[in-house]
């Protein structure tokens, strides 16, 4: 929610990330250093649609910074790994890139669930990992942000989309105000991000007036939704609400609406794919949000969509490319700053200073302003809804939401 790992020049030498910078110790690369940028993202399986949009778009950003000369005497290459969408993946992959002292940073990765089971090996590496998609709240803020009680829970672990606390409340507020839905109907998948979106939907919608006439839990390998069909049918919902992503939304959209139960289907940004709509024939109407504004509409992604084009990646950069070309991005800057404060070659113990510098890090990005809180969040807090129509999402409403 396309594996390409640069080959190393021969006879290179690897290029310790805690060791010396001496030119002995440099790739011969016209005596440029080689800095890999990790990623971590689900290249394959139900979520693929998804993870080879952020893989190809950090792709496109260490490509675009070694063709500009972005940091002088450096090269970027990318080493990307599959998860599969699995934590137990995952876990493996920061394991694997955090031993390769080569890699400055990880890009990734798309799940929260899958997250949770890197941050704390990325932590003890010393490894900056940067989420263009995780949207779970605990994973910066700790688990009593529903208290107002917050407290970073990783030094290194940084994300430039924005969390459900503030979408789902989005969501939930434009279900109230603008769908005009009094009744809903809220299931989740059990993961992470699915219980945490429905929950901050649930939480909004109910305290503007509106009523949850029934909740569901499914399980993400459900593909048979009979039960749940019959159940809101007899609950007469206005709308339901699907915490979870589009391989399993798409399949209950389409019974759904062939059970009888002829409302709309709305969700979040793992809704948001055009594979919603391949695999759902009955999906038109249906709504979703999504973290920041449709990179079509925005001047700073122009350049983001020519650039992509004309690489001729052959799967589109879907909901998250542009967040993250910015994530891949965050990290270069971080690189050259460290760089510009070393007199022009990368320090020593170069990871810890990236997780410095991302702290200050501030750029106009793909998606608009980059830069992070003091959780590592993101302080770019615009969402968009968005509405299923002729057979593609069209963009709705976006705002920069403030509960």
């Amino acid at each position: 929610m396309l594996v390409l790992t640069a080959a190393l020049t021969t006879g290179a030498l690897t290029l310790s990330a805690c060791g010396s910078r001496d030119d002995d110790k440099e790739k011969s690369d016209g005596g440029k250093t080689t800095v890999v940028i990790g990623l971590d993202a689900p290249i394959t399986g139900d979520l693929s649609a998804l993870g080879q949009g952020l893989k190809n778009s950090g792709d496109l950003a260490v490509k675009t910074a070694n063709k500009v000369g972005e940091v002088s005497g450096v090269k970027f290459e990318l080493k990307a790994l599959d998860d599969q969408a699995q934590p137990s993946a995952g876990q493996q992959n920061i394991t694997k890139l955090g031993g390769d002292d080569d890699v400055i940073g990880v890009v990734g990765p798309l799940n929260s669930g899958v997250a949770q089971s890197m941050q704390t090996v990325a932590e003890s590496n010393g490894l900056a990992l940067i989420s263009p998609a995780n949207t779970t709240p605990d994973l910066s803020q700790g688990k009593d942000w529903k208290k107002d009680v917050r407290k970073r829970q990783f030094s290194t672990y940084f994300r430039t989309a924005t969390t459900d606390e503030v979408q789902g409340a989005f969501g939930g507020a434009y279900a109230w105000e603008k769908i005009k839905a009094k009744r809903v109907y809220v299931i989740d998948d059990q993961k992470t991000y699915g219980i945490g979106l429905a929950s901050a939907f649930q939480d909004k919608f109910t305290a503007l007036g509106g009523k949850v006439v029934g909740t569901e839990h499914v399980n993400p390998e459900d593909r048979d939704f009979k039960a749940i069909v019959s159940k809101a049918r007899q609950a007469k919902p206005d709308l339901i609400f699907y915490g979870g992503e589009y391989p399993v939304s798409a399949p209950l959209s389409q019974q759904l609406k062939d059970g009888g139960v002829r409302v709309p289907l709305m969700g979040g940004d793992g809704m948001y794919s055009a594979d919603f709509i391949n695999l759902n024939k009955k999906a038109e109407g249906d709504f979703a949000t999504a973290v920041g504004k449709p990179v079509e509409e925005l001047e700073s992604a122009k350049k983001f969509i020519a650039d992509y084009k004309a690489a001729g990646y052959k799967d589109a950069y879907e909901a998250y490319g542009g967040s993250a070309y910015d994530a891949t991005w965050a990290i270069i800057q971080a690189v050259k700053a460290i760089v510009a404060e070393n007199d022009g070659k990368l320090p020593d113990k170069p990871r810890e200073k990236v997780i410095k510098a991302l702290s200050s890090v501030k750029f106009e990005g793909v998606t608009g302003p980059v830069s992070f809180d003091e959780y590592g969040d993101t302080t770019n807090t615009m969402i968009t809804a968005y509405k299923v129509e002729n057979k593609a999402w069209k963009s709705q409403y976006s705002a920069i939401y403030k509960d």
